[in-house]
């Protein structure tokens, strides 16, 4: 039986996470590791550095994910996420709000905020977005 229920490897979008064995619905799926900072240094960080991996917990406080040790920083963006962040006291988990299936993307919805900073200009490239464009494409075609 593998260590973790989740492997890293390339998606659509880079790297992702990919599940490795069947991930059943509110199972903890990997925990979003880094330094806890000031908003203020987070906003600072992401002006200076254009760093992504920065994760909001509340007024105060943000966790710096840059770090590679850190695999949350690798569960992508979704508009038909299969999970969902949870926080649990000064740090996030990352859950299946589903059953996850064996070779599936790992996924999150990014939010309003992160997808209008980071992902408007080029456009959203998860699959389900992916998928509607094809469909989009095919019915073009057709008329």
């Amino acid at each position: 039986m593998p260590a973790r229920n989740f492997r890293v490897g390339r998606s659509n979008t880079g790297l992702g996470l990919f599940a490795v064995t069947k991930i059943t619905r509110r199972t903890t799926v990997v925990v979003y590791y880094g330094r806890l900072i000031s908003n203020e240094e987070a906003d600072r960080r992401e002006r200076w550095y254009n760093s992504r991996y920065m994760f909001e917990l509340d007024k105060h406080w943000t966790i710096d994910g840059s770090s590679r040790r850190n695999l949350g920083r690798y569960v992508n963006h979704s508009c038909d996420p299969n999970a969902e962040a949870v926080r649990r006291e000064k740090r996030i988990v990352f859950v299946a709000s589903r059953t996850i299936q064996p070779g599936e993307e790992i996924t999150v919805d990014y939010g309003k905020e992160y997808f209008d900073h980071f992902l408007k200009k080029p456009g959203c490239r998860c699959t389900s977005c992916g998928k509607k464009k094809k469909r989009r494409k095919r019915a073009k075609r057709r008329v």
